[in-house]
């Protein structure tokens, strides 16, 4: 008897596997799990985006949410969007004014099962993916590096895949190497970064357009230069200096570099990195002329920011005491970036300059500290 039972079962799944209703070709799936993901289906198998109308909202989930460019994102995303629709996700608590201002999760990329149910119970279509060791921390840990930057970026992509979700995953001017052009760099050049952060990255663009001509995925990448933001602590990456430097001029007046003073790399403020994140995440298929961009909005060494803010503050004093694994990271990448693709596909154009990004900087963190104080 139970035999004809899974006899039978196994003839109703097969007859409905033959004729799927989305015009999708056949897949293979075990009788005991009906579900699939690209781990488990034939080689001619195909995945296509899901469509939402203009006056619909993408239901959004954010990997890594709580470190630089996370929670200003969800911030921007829910004031389009509406709160309840964009999730922030991480491993670790979070603060008590992100956990109040919007649905936050617990998500552990390296948790196949986990993230698919969340994907799945929250109805995800964007997947935002930030979870990463940057370039300092990874070389000092490259076991943990290897297996979240690139064994988590393999759950994303059979995830996104398998659901239809329109994916975002950050790349950086880390992924480049010592032998490609470095004044300007253009999108499509010789990519051989020296880092295993620069390794998974370069990994991430070629597997996300793998899985776009392949799968049909919508993967969108972003080139992010050094990001500059005032409401979050350094992280680990090699441009932290140009955070650090604001901190430290506010608090102490002191501040020690450490890369060489003549170390030209680009640079961002965070709302430019979080408005072309959204633009590109919001722009028609049909303007895509590739899937990974380079963005920029300006190049300086430390030592020109240094004196850009010695102009606010002439009392700061600034010495350099190098590091030389940093230096090393710092010499093998872009001095500035060739964005001219991603400023004529989808309109990309940065707002702030050198001398915007240091008074923003300064306004923001000085009424912190004047705030501390008080307190």
């Amino acid at each position: 008897m139970k035999m004809a039972v899974v006899r039978t079962l196994s003839r109703v799944a097969r007859q409905a596997l033959r004729t799927p209703t989305c015009g999708c070709q056949p897949i293979t799936v075990a009788v005991r799990n009906i579900s699939f993901s690209p781990r488990q289906v034939t080689s001619d198998a195909s995945f296509h985006s899901v469509s939402f109308s203009e006056t619909d909202h993408p239901k959004v989930l954010i990997t890594g949410g709580l470190g630089q460019l996370g929670v200003g994102l969800a911030k921007m995303l829910r004031k389009r969007f509406g709160k309840n629709n964009v999730i922030l996700s991480d491993i670790r608590k979070p603060p008590s004014h992100v956990f109040h201002n919007g649905p936050f999760i617990y998500s552990d990329i390296l948790d196949y099962k986990n993230l698919r149910e969340i994907v799945v119970n929250n109805r995800i279509t964007w997947l935002v993916h930030y979870s990463a060791l940057l370039s300092a921390v990874g070389e000092a840990n490259v076991p943990l590096a290897r297996a979240v930057n690139i064994t988590g970026l393999h759950n994303i992509l059979d995830i996104a895949a398998e659901h239809g979700l329109r994916l975002f995953v950050p790349s950086t001017i880390g992924a480049f190497g010592p032998t490609s052009p470095r004044n300007p760099t253009p999108d499509l050049c010789v990519q051989r970064p020296r880092t295993i952060y620069g390794v998974s990255k370069v990994h991430a663009e070629l597997m996300g357009e793998y899985y776009h001509h392949r799968y049909g995925l919508d993967f969108r990448c972003l080139r992010y230069p050094g990001i500059i933001s005032a409401d979050s602590q350094p992280g680990g990456g090699t441009t932290d200096y140009a955070v650090q430097i604001f901190h430290d001029a506010v608090k102490t007046g002191k501040f020690e570099c450490n890369l060489k003073p003549d170390t030209r790399l680009p640079m961002m403020y965070i709302e430019d990195c979080l408005r072309a994140t959204l633009e590109v995440m919001e722009a028609p298929v049909d303007t895509l002329s590739m899937r990974t961009y380079n963005i920029n909005a300006m190049s300086f060494t430390p030592e020109e920011l240094g004196r850009e803010v010695q102009r606010q503050l002439p009392d700061l004093q600034v010495t350099y005491h190098v590091d030389q694994v940093r230096q090393a990271i710092a010499d093998s990448w872009p001095m500035n970036f060739d964005d001219d693709n991603a400023r004529r596909d989808w309109g990309w154009k940065h707002e702030y300059d050198l001398p915007e990004l240091v008074q923003t900087m300064l306004a923001f963190i000085g009424s912190e500290s004047r705030i501390a104080h008080a307190n």
